[in-house]
């Protein structure tokens, strides 16, 4: 099962309605077998200017191949003008997760 096949997409917002609106979203459209919200703290230079804002991270499980999609579809719902959207490969993992994830987004 493992190919380089998986990986977990991850992107912030600063509110739980937008968090949930994605999660479902992603999920929904089946890009995403499983999304995970975490609230954080963002320290970062925006503009010129350090900001630390409250914010929650979303872990998004899904797979490698549709990482554009995914990307696309973040784009498409995020307010942010310039959305964090990072992916990493995920190079083990539990054989029976892994196939749940594949039989969600497939």
């Amino acid at each position: 099962m493992m190919d380089g096949s998986f990986c977990v997409v991850l992107t912030t917002t600063d509110s739980q309605e937008e968090a949930d609106a994605l999660a479902r979203g992603l999920v929904h459209a089946r890009l995403a077998a499983c999304v995970q919200q975490m609230p954080i703290r963002s320290v970062y230079r925006w503009q010129g200017e350090v900001v630390q804002d409250e914010e929650i991270l979303l872990l998004i499980k899904t797979q490698s191949r549709l990482y554009p999609q995914v990307e696309s579809w973040i784009r498409a719902h995020h307010h942010y003008e310039t959305p964090e959207i990072l992916q990493l490969p995920v190079r083990a993992g539990l054989d029976a997760y892994l196939s749940w994830v594949q039989e969600e987004t497939g």
